[in-house]
């Protein structure tokens, strides 16, 4: 599946890129909805929340200690945040390939929308 996440991975398409290790690449989103905005994405190509296997909870288990120390170095984590993730097409999915938003930086309504 090539998405335009994988071209960033793959490093075809520039991204601002905060974070990367062998497992995940985090990097601002470029249509912020809020003054931090930063996406992070595993590199394993997983569409959804509704494509993981068993055999993914490490990988979501890094992706999340990944997020906090993220929005710790991000300077969000004393204020807070918000963690997003679309699933699907009336879920608000555009990019198949799991990815979470981070959002922070000012206060963030409830109900999202």
């Amino acid at each position: 599946m090539s998405t335009i996440f994988s071209k960033i991975i793959a490093k075809e398409i520039p991204a601002r890129i905060v974070h990367e290790d062998e497992l995940c690449l985090a990097f601002h989103d470029v249509s912020p909805q809020a003054p931090t905005h930063v996406l992070i994405i595993p590199k394993k190509p997983i569409a959804s929340l509704e494509q993981l296997e068993q055999e993914d909870a490490p990988l979501l288990g890094h992706l999340w200690m990944t997020i906090a120390k993220l929005a710790r170095e991000l300077g969000i984590a004393e204020s807070g945040y918000r963690v997003v993730v679309n699933c699907g097409k009336d879920g608000g999915q555009s990019v198949d390939h799991l990815h979470f938003h981070i959002l922070g930086g000012r206060s963030l309504a409830w109900p999202p929308g």
